[in-house]
């Protein structure tokens, strides 16, 4: 188990070998999601926002030491570290935006979370095997992306602004998605590769969502 945990991996054009420092653009970029969480911890506690709008920030700054604990020890147990932080921050706004956002109880937002994301699994599930390969395995980052979009046109709709925070978010998301596709397809002509842009595009995409949860996500009366 322990072997297999420690097997190296190389899934970027920046990594050329097992060493610790073979990515060091990829690793370096990683303190996006430092700076953007650091500040939305600054924000929140300025503003007054909140224990939740709190743990959010600082689950950003945990995305950006997982991450590079992936860029520099690259190997299967490491993934974990890269992957967990980011699903766990992804379910987690999906809460806020329901709670804080759009006022909801807790009974109606959880059935309404637990009904999107088996939508929003299923839809993952069923994209074919070619179009995953292609994305270079991006397609998984797909209920992030619709949690987004819809939610941020709910919260919108309902004339709250940080609504179009998370459609700033989505849109965001949508070029840094492309640069991570693209990764392996520019090696040849470009070694460093794209990758690194999707840290920093995730890192400003995740400061927008902070900003929103700072500024517009105090509890009201009852939650």
């Amino acid at each position: 188990m322990w072997q297999t945990l420690l097997t190296p991996v190389d899934l970027y054009c920046e990594r050329v070998g097992p060493e610790l420092w073979a990515e060091p653009v990829n690793a370096l970029t990683n303190l996006a999601f430092l700076v953007a969480g650091l500040w939305g911890v600054r924000e929140v506690r300025r503003r007054g926002t909140g224990i939740f709008a709190e743990v959010l920030a600082w689950w950003v700054v945990a995305i950006g030491i997982g991450s590079a604990l992936f860029h520099t020890f690259a190997n299967h147990g490491t993934v974990w570290a890269d992957v967990l932080p980011i699903a766990g921050f992804t379910l987690a706004y999906t809460l806020f935006n329901l709670r804080r956002f759009l006022g909801m109880k807790w009974g109606k937002a959880v059935a309404i979370f637990v009904a999107f994301y088996a939508v929003a699994g299923l839809l993952t599930w069923a994209v074919p095997d070619w179009l995953r390969q292609v994305s270079n395995g991006t397609t998984g980052y797909l209920p992030p992306f619709l949690a987004l979009a819809f939610f941020g046109a709910w919260v919108a709709a309902s004339g709250n602004r940080a609504g179009w925070y998370n459609l700033a978010g989505s849109a965001i998301f949508v070029v840094s998605v492309i640069f991570r596709m693209i990764d392996p397809l520019v090696c040849g002509s470009f070694p460093l590769g794209t990758h690194f842009l999707w840290h920093i595009l995730n890192g400003l995409m995740l400061g927008v969502l902070l900003a929103a949860a700072a500024r517009f996500g105090a509890p009201k009366l009852g939650q």
